[in-house]
């Protein structure tokens, strides 16, 4: 296939050079052959034009009356034979006042319309080429204007006159020879380009190709194999320079990281390298200096403890394998916020350090401890009840209908104990342990009928209506544990809330290729506006007595805002104009 390529490369190149020469060449010849032909014609038309000049001359010396009697001018040319000359004399109109070749010119028509007088009389000469009407002969006619008449001279445009005019035959045989001998030449020099270039473009192919390259390739002797040889040199070192960048670029790319992050890269002797803005923000925060470079962070005292662990580092002698990189971590506290300090000693002996702000971890850690405390004093309340019953139940004076009372009461609170534990335990999956929820196809149409079915009777002893508009079977990737809790919530905080006689509407109002938009409204009780910024955080109740009484562990709708966000949508909720309160949700297409 190689040696195919190569001659086919050699072809094309061979003809490319040689169409430009042809077209070089035919240029030439055409320039030539006009240059030659009008120097030839202007060499006629200056004998016609002395011959003109002259007979003008001897009318004028002679004193001729041009009206009337031009034989004189015949001695003239017993002086100067006029051999295949044919001269006339014609006044300004054109009228032909003598002719050499014509005895009888009263007989001949007006001449002011032929080409050649039709020149001379726009600019004082002219020439043509052409048969005569009187004589019937092929003449080279030149016509010049004077004062008063026109003289024209012609000579017979016979073989003589025709082989005078032509292109001289030597010299295209010339051009042609010349022709041979560079096209000759230019072969010789494609046949040595084309295997520089050849050569060239097969060390190219193997480099986009991915393949080891012979470390000596051999080119043709002359000035296209040294700048063949110079153009793999350049390559060698540039495959050294890659080396050197790809190890830079490795450092900077496993290592970069948000921008939020302030990052600095420094050199074995602690020059700086590279640093972001953040880094020097974060650095005169820990440091209380103002200004300070990236470079005094080894004078910082704040990060005594991580320049020694880079001191040790860069003085041991040993090699740093690339699989065993050295790092350091810690956590420095300043005022109310607190860094995460990093540090990383590479191969080279150049290092990171990177510092992030990790306050907003530390603000997460206290909020999980008061869910924590929430959770303890949400346990304490059944707890307490249920310890404080079977107190009671000790004692055995109690009557047996105070007995059973007091173990249906506990037995309420324990229910409301594991209700709590049960939401507890599903809040902290969703936010911990995503990745553990089985996904798969459900129809929402049938998720939602079985979530009512089971509510059917607190609905009708409540009197509450249910419309469910779903137009079409709805089928949904999701968790069906998860789904069925966010539908369950909001019924239940609908029959608990909302009042009896009463409608819940479900409606499937909107879809698009990415999501599904749902309402779910009841037309009862109506929610202060103030308590829509908190109504879905955990704990929170906008009636606490109330939502105690009857039942609710606070977690209902925190339950159903993680729940909804897990399946890629987003919650709101609203007051209706008409009354009651109308949740807006939606539900992802593509997980």
């Amino acid at each position: 296939m190689k040696v195919f390529g190569s001659l086919t490369y050699r072809k094309k190149l061979f003809l490319y050079l040689s169409a430009i020469f042809i077209v070089f060449t035919i240029l030439v010849l055409l320039f030539q052959y006009k240059r030659e032909k009008d120097f030839k014609r202007d060499q006629i038309e200056i004998s016609l034009d002395n011959i003109a000049e002259l007979t003008h001359h001897f009318i004028e010396r002679k004193g001729l009356d041009i009206n009337h009697d031009l034989a004189p001018l015949d001695s003239l040319y017993l002086y100067f034979p006029l051999e295949n000359i044919r001269v006339t004399v014609l006044d300004k109109s054109g009228k032909v006042l003598y002719d050499t070749e014509v005895e009888h010119v009263e007989e001949m028509e007006n001449h002011f319309y032929r080409p050649e007088i039709k020149k001379a009389y726009r600019s004082g000469t002219g020439a043509n080429i052409r048969e005569s009407a009187t004589t019937g002969y092929e003449y080279y006619y030149f016509a010049k204007q004077y004062e008063n008449l026109y003289v024209r001279t012609a000579a017979h445009y016979d073989v003589a006159v025709k082989n005078f005019l032509g292109v001289e035959k030597l010299f295209i045989f010339y051009l042609i020879t010349l022709f041979l001998l560079t096209w000759w030449f230019l072969s010789l020099i494609t046949r040595n380009l084309s295997n520089v270039l050849i050569k060239l473009r097969d060390f190219a192919t193997s480099l986009s190709q991915g393949e080891e390259v012979e470390e000596k390739m051999e080119f043709p002797k002359g000035e296209f194999g040294e700048i063949s040889h110079q153009i793999v040199d350049i390559y060698d070192k540039l495959t050294v320079a890659k080396s050197k960048i790809e190890i830079e670029k490795n450092k900077l790319f496993s290592h970069l990281i948000a921008l939020n992050e302030g990052i600095a890269f420094f050199t074995p002797d602690k020059k700086k390298i590279l640093r972001n803005n953040h880094f020097i923000q974060f650095l005169n925060i820990i440091s209380d200096e103002t200004n300070i470079s990236e470079e005094k962070i080894f004078q910082v005292k704040e990060f005594a403890r991580m320049n020694k662990f880079i001191e040790k580092n860069l003085n041991n002698s040993k090699p740093i394998k690339q699989s065993k990189l050295p790092h350091f971590e810690e956590v420095i506290y300043k005022d109310i916020r607190a860094y995460n300090i990093h540090a990383i000693i590479f191969s080279d002996k150049s290092f990171e350090i990177v510092i992030r702000d990790v306050t907003r971890f530390e603000k997460q850690k206290k909020i999980k401890e008061q869910i924590t405390a929430n959770i303890a004093h949400e346990l304490k309340t059944p707890v307490t009840i249920i310890l404080g019953y079977l107190e009671l139940l000790k004692n055995n004076n109690i009557e047996a209908g105070d007995q059973k009372k007091y173990i249906s009461n506990a037995y309420v609170q324990s229910e409301r104990l594991s209700d709590l534990i049960q939401d507890i335990s599903v809040l902290q999956k969703i936010a911990e342990a995503r990745d553990q929820f089985k996904f798969e196809m459900l129809n929402l149409n049938d998720l939602i009928q079985e979530v009512k079915g089971s509510l059917n009777l607190r609905l009708d002893q409540k009197k509450i209506e249910v419309d469910i508009l779903l137009a079409k079977p709805i089928l949904i990737r999701a968790n069906r544990s998860l789904l069925i809790s966010v539908f369950y919530n909001l019924f239940d905080n609908a029959i608990k809330y909302g009042g009896e006689q009463t409608r819940i509407c479900i409606n499937n109002y909107l879809e698009d290729s990415d999501f599904y938009y749902f309402s779910f409204s009841n037309q009862g009780n109506s929610i202060d506006e103030k308590h829509f910024l908190r109504i879905f955080e955990r704990f929170y109740r906008v009636d606490e007595d109330r939502s105690r009484a009857r039942g609710g562990t606070g977690l209902g709708l925190s339950i159903v805002k993680n729940a909804i966000e897990l399946h890629g949508g987003e919650i709101t909720a609203g007051n209706l104009k008409e009354g009651g309160v109308e949740f807006l949700f939606t539900l992802s297409k593509s997980l």
